[in-house]
């Protein structure tokens, strides 16, 4: 039996060698990380779950948490994430105080402020039990983070350079008078959260907001934007199950009810005329799960759709309409198919517009109501995506569009290359998710 000293110089050198290893090895701290994601909004919860999903892969022993500020967190709920704090369904603006001041009060007396203070003390609590926050959306979810005390990270969802102009360089005519006066799309208090300390990292949603981020000292990372991961094909909509030698047009009218109905009729106000002028297209309603399926089609039926009875092997459920030489598909669950079978969409929506730009799909943008697309928003979203949205006023304005981009099929490279500009490669959730396990691995 050996034992050090026994003259197995050899032994005794190995055995020397592991203790010196076990004494000065790095070891990683035992206890996980703990990570909690703050967003606002459905289409940040979505990006927040991308990355963490990613991060799950990497970080398998990570405690990953997540704090909807604004609504329920379904998302979260999907990906089973936990949740953390207190959470409270959709408050009557949606979250788009924004676009309409008159909302504020409205979420004032359902208890925005008390919810809003409870999740401020959750935070703190996150923080004090040793965590860190990753931000996903606009300044409320950062300042969130910030008041925490805890590290952070921060995903830019809201804010683009190309809000205030269309290069790297020249301020575009906007309604504000007080616009070209703006260095950056981020104003200097924002800016004083992003450099912070306790800021460990900044991903903005495009290249050219990284670029004017890097005139100060903010942990800036570029890469991509994480909408556009996750929009495979599910197969729930092939294309041997439309009618064959049809032009597809992707309908969108959001995701919120009452707000998705109302625009589902105009939606439908626009393109009625072309299938009563003989026009010969499918049209894919991509319905968001959470909308009835059936009040779908009693709107498309007052607007003068047949159901058709015609047999169908989709496996979702779904209706068949039809008018004259048209077909009227409405299906849930059918986005990510729709998004590339389509040869444009028409949109009221937010992310999803997004998508469709980013995968190089022209689109015709319809302001409504609201609380969210309204007319302020859809022109926002016209200087953020370029030249690949066509934002009409009116229903009766939609048919003359669909007619002219369906017969513009050699511009498809352009709009291509605007989706590439605006919105960057697939694979940024990964990536961010790398950049995170990074800067994040020493002790919170």
């Amino acid at each position: 039996m050996w034992y050090p000293g026994s003259g197995k110089w050899w032994l005794e050198t190995i055995y020397i060698g592991i203790i010196i290893s076990l004494t000065t090895y790095p070891f990683k701290k035992l206890n996980p990380l703990k990570l909690l994601a703050l967003s606002n909004g459905h289409g940040e919860d979505e990006v927040a779950v991308r990355v963490l999903r990613q991060l799950r892969q990497l970080c398998p022993d990570w405690d990953l948490q997540a704090t909807p500020i604004v609504g329920e967190g379904s998302a979260y709920q999907q990906a089973e994430i936990p949740l953390y704090g207190p959470v409270q369904s959709a408050m009557p603006s949606g979250g788009f105080i924004y676009m309409d001041q008159k909302q504020v009060l409205v979420d004032l007396r359902s208890g925005l402020l008390s919810l809003t203070g409870k999740q401020l003390k959750a935070c703190r609590q996150w923080a004090a039990s040793g965590g860190c926050i990753l931000a996903a959306g606009d300044i409320v979810p950062l300042l969130f983070a910030w008041w925490s005390g805890a590290p952070y990270a921060f995903i830019g969802t809201a804010k683009s350079e190309y809000y205030l102009r269309q290069d790297d360089s020249a301020l575009q005519s906007l309604r504000w008078p007080w616009s070209h006066w703006l260095d950056c799309v981020y104003h200097p208090w924002e800016r004083s959260l992003l450099q912070h300390r306790r800021c460990k990292a900044v991903f903005p949603r495009d290249r050219i907001t990284a670029q004017f981020l890097k005139q100060w000292p903010i942990p800036v990372i570029d890469l991509g934007n994480p909408m556009l991961d996750d929009l495979e094909p599910k197969g729930v909509v092939i294309r041997h199950l439309l009618p064959t030698n049809q032009a597809i047009v992707l309908l969108l009218p959001g995701s919120r009810p009452p707000e998705a109905y109302a625009n589902w009729q105009l939606i439908l106000e626009g393109i009625t005329p072309l299938a009563l002028q003989g026009e010969t297209l499918v049209f894919l309603g991509a319905i968001a799960p959470q909308l009835e399926l059936d009040r779908l089609q009693k709107i498309a039926i007052a607007s003068g759709w047949q159901p058709d009875g015609s047999s169908s092997a989709i496996s979702a459920p779904h209706h068949w309409l039809k008018l004259q030489h048209s077909h009227l598909l409405v299906v849930p669950k059918a986005f990510n198919d729709g998004l590339h079978l389509a040869d444009i969409a028409i949109a009221m929506a937010g992310t999803a517009t997004e998508q469709c730009v980013g995968l190089g799909k022209p689109v015709i943008a319809l302001a409504g109501s609201g609380p969210q697309f309204t007319w302020a928003f859809a022109e926002a979203q016209t200087r953020l995506l370029g030249r690949s949205i066509h934002l009409v006023e009116q229903p009766s304005e939609v048919a003359k569009q669909v007619r002219e981009l369906l017969q513009q099929s050699e511009r498809r490279a352009i709009y291509q290359n605007n989706g590439l500009l605006r919105m960057g490669k697939p694979g940024a959730s990964r990536r961010i998710a790398s950049q995170i396990q990074q800067r994040l691995e020493e002790p919170c």
